[in-house]
């Protein structure tokens, strides 16, 4: 992440505090990001919350459980998906 000039902003009657656009942009930061918040002294340090695998898990298994699809036919479907990409971006392999 390249680094940026010092910005300001205001904390809202509801302790609401928007991040400027630039800096979430260089923060792949959007709307629903979740941030943690660490004091260090009389200062805040904020950083994007990346998702851990195990709640990557249980949100994997929440999609899959409301889409109703197992994940043997999702597995296929990626392969599918992995083959027509491939196809796209290198073309069908040529046998000699």
């Amino acid at each position: 992440m390249e680094a940026a000039k010092t910005a300001t902003a205001e904390i809202k009657a509801r302790g609401q505090l928007t991040i400027p656009k630039k800096i979430r942009e260089m923060s792949n930061m959007e709307e629903g990001s979740v941030v943690s918040i660490v004091p260090v002294g009389d200062s805040l340090v904020i950083t994007p919350k990346r998702i851990e695998l195990d709640e990557a898990r249980r949100q994997l298994r929440k999609l899959l459980k409301a889409s109703g699809l197992t994940i043997g036919v999702l597995v296929e479907g990626l392969k599918e998906e992995r083959g027509e990409l491939f196809k796209e971006t290198y073309g069908t392999k040529k046998k000699m």
